[in-house]
C-alpha cells in the first residue's frame, strides 16, 4: 500500500477512528490495532512475504530473550545466529543474483563458461528497514544498552509500525520501543503538526519529486538523444526527484505517526544545503548514517587508529552504504564516489566545521556559503549519475555525453511550470531550514485566512498532480 494512494486515504482514517475513539487510553489494544494495520498494510503489497516479515520478528525477539541470561560466550553465539540469518535472508533476496552473476562474468573474463542458476524471485518491499531494526535491537542487548521487550506485541509492533515499515526511518529500540510502553494521549497541537508534516510531505513527493521523475526519466533512458547540457539538467533533476521523494516519504512517516501519538527518528535535515560532503552526510538519511557509524564505524575502530586504518574503514563504510541501497555495480561505484568525497575532509580534520544551518539568522546566504553550497551540491549530482544509471558502463557514456562542447548549448527540455514549482519549493525549503521540517513554523505568523490560503493552495496542487498521470512508486520501496 502506498501513502499517495486511494487505499491509503480509506485505511489511515478507520485505523485513526478506531486507535484514538475506541481504544483512546487502553495502550494494549491500540498496539495490537496498530500491529494488525501494520501487517495488513504490508500484505496489501504482496501477502506472501507477510512470513518473512514474522518469521524475522520471532527470531529477534526469541534471540534477544535468550541472550540476555546467557553467559559471554554464549551471547556471542546467539548474536552471530541473529546476523547470519538476518543477513542470509537479506543475501539470498537481494544480493544472490548479483554474486552469481558478477562470478559467472568473471569466469567469462578468463576464458571459462559457466551455467549459472539465478533465482527468479522479486525483492521483499522493506526487507533491508525491517532487517536492520532486528540487528540494532539484538545488538543493544548484546552490548548491554537495553533489556530485552518481553511483550511480543510490543516487540512486533517496534519492527513492524506501518508508517517507517517499508522506507524508514530506521528506528532504534532505545527510542521507540519506550513511546510504545508508554500511554499515549491524544494532542491537538501535536497532530496538527503532523498534518502540516504530512502535506509538505504529499507535496514534495507527488509535486517535485514526481514531476522531475518525468524528465529524468526520459533523459537517463536516451541519453545518447540529448546534448550535455540537457543531460546536466537530467541528473538535476534526478537529484531532486531521489530527494523529494525519499524525504516526502520521511515526512509523511513521521507526521503519521505523530498523529498517533509517537515520534520518529528526523531522516533528513535539508542536505542540499550543505556546504561540504560531510555535512551533507550528516544532514541525508540520518538514520541509516549513524546506524552504520553506531554498528558498523565505531566497532572497526572509527577513526581513533592509523591514517590507514582511518581510510580504510570510511571506504568500507561508505562502500556497504552503498550496496545496502541494490545490487548492482553502480551503488558500489557511488559509494566509493562518496568516500572519495569524504576521506580528505576527515583526514585534515575539516568534516565537523559545519555543524549549525547555514548562514543562521540571514535571509539569504552569504557569496562563500553560496559558492560552498553550489560546489557541494554539483559533486553530489555528479555522484547521484551512478546512482540512476542502469550499469556503469552507462553512467560512464552518460559523463562522456555531458562533458562535450554541447554542454554549452541551448538545453532541448525546458519545464518552465515545474522549475517555478522547484524554485517555490527551494525557496521554502531555505525558509524553514532551521526547523524539523519546512513548514514547522512557516505561516504561522500570518492571518488564518492567508494562511489557510496558502495550505489549500499546496493541497490543490498536490489532488491536481495526483490525477495527472504522473504518479510513481517511491524510490525506496526497492532498497
Amino acid at each position: 500500500m502506498l501513502f499517495n494512494s486511494t487505499g491509503f486515504i480509506l485505511f489511515f482514517p478507520i485505523v485513526f477512528v478506531l486507535y484514538w475513539f475506541v481504544f483512546q487510553r487502553k495502550r494494549k489494544y491500540q498496539n495490537a490495532l496498530l500491529l494488525i494495520s501494520s501487517y495488513y498494510f504490508y500484505s496489501c503489497w504482496d501477502y506472501k512475504f507477510l512470513f518473512l516479515l514474522i518469521f524475522s520478528t520471532l527470531l529477534d525477539y526469541y534471540i534477544g530473550l535468550k541472550m540476555y541470561n546467557a553467559n559471554k560466550r554464549n551471547r556471542k553465539i546467539w548474536l552471530w545466529i541473529s546476523i547470519i540469518i538476518n543477513l542470509g535472508f537479506l543475501g539470498v533476496f537481494k544480493y544472490y543474483n548479483f554474486f552469481i552473476t558478477s562470478f559467472s562474468q568473471l569466469l567469462k573474463n578468463i576464458g571459462f563458461e559457466s551455467n549459472i542458476w539465478t533465482l527468479h524471485i522479486i525483492l521483499p518491499v522493506g526487507i533491508s528497514f525491517y532487517t536492520f531494526h532486528g540487528l540494532s535491537y539484538v545488538i543493544d542487548i548484546y552490548k548491554e544498552r537495553i533489556m530485552p521487550e518481553k511483550n511480543l506485541i510490543d516487540y512486533s509492533l517496534f519492527v513492524s509500525f506501518f508508517p517507517l515499515l517499508v522506507a524508514g526511518p530506521i528506528e532504534r529500540a532505545t527510542h521507540l520501543l519506550p513511546q510504545i510502553r508508554t500511554n499515549r494521549i491524544f494532542n491537538y497541537q501535536k497532530a496538527v503538526d503532523g498534518l502540516r508534516q504530512m502535506l509538505w510531505g504529499f507535496f514534495k513527493k507527488i509535486v517535485i519529486a514526481d514531476g522531475c521523475a518525468e524528465y529524468a526519466n526520459v533523459i537517463f533512458q536516451n541519453y545518447g538523444d540529448y546534448t550535455g547540457i540537457t543531460l546536466f539538467i537530467g541528473a538535476i533533476f534526478f537529484s531532486i526527484q531521489i530527494y523529494c521523494d525519499f524525504s516526502g516519504y520521511s515526512d509523511i512517516a513521521l507526521g503519521i505517526s505523530r498523529l498517533l501519538g509517537i515520534e520518529l527518528l528526523r531522516n533528513f535535515a535539508f542536505p542540499y544545503f550543505s556546504r561540504d560532503i560531510a555535512e551533507f552526510w550528516r544532514r541525508w538519511h540520518i538514520s541509516l548514517t549513524t546506524w552504520f557509524r553506531d554498528y558498523v564505524y565505531i566497532p572497526l575502530g572509527g577513526s581513533k587508529g592509523t591514517r590507514k586504518k582511518t581510510i580504510i574503514n570510511v571506504f568500507i563504510i561508505f562502500l556497504i552504504s552503498g550496496f545496502w541501497h541494490g545490487a548492482n555495480w553502480t551503488f558500489i561505484v557511488w559509494g566509493f564516489i562518496n568516500a572519495t568525497y569524504f576521506l580528505p575532509l576527515l583526514l585534515f580534520k575539516k568534516n565537523r566545521i559545519n555543524l549549525d544551518a547555514v548562514s543562521g539568522g540571514r535571509l539569504l546566504p552569504s557569496f562563500k556559503d553560496f559558492l560552498k553550497i553550489s560546489l557541494t551540491f554539483t559533486l553530489t549530482v555528479f555522484a547521484w549519475i551512478f546512482f540512476r544509471s542502469d550499469s556503469v558502463y552507462d553512467a560512464i557514456k552518460y559523463f562522456q555525453n555531458m562533458f562535450s562542447f554541447s554542454l554549452l548549448s541551448i538545453p532541448e527540455i525546458r519545464p518552465r511550470n515545474l522549475s517555478f514549482l522547484i524554485i517555490f519549493f527551494f525557496s521554502i525549503e531555505w525558509l524553514g531550514r532551521h526547523n524539523e521540517y519546512a513548514l514547522e513554523t512557516f505561516g504561522l505568523t500570518w492571518k488564518r485566512p492567508l494562511r489557510s490560503l496558502f495550505y489549500y493552495a499546496i493541497l490543490i496542487s498536490i489532488v491536481c498532480f495526483s490525477y495527472s498521470g504522473k504518479s510513481q512508486q517511491f524510490i525506496y520501496f526497492q532498497f
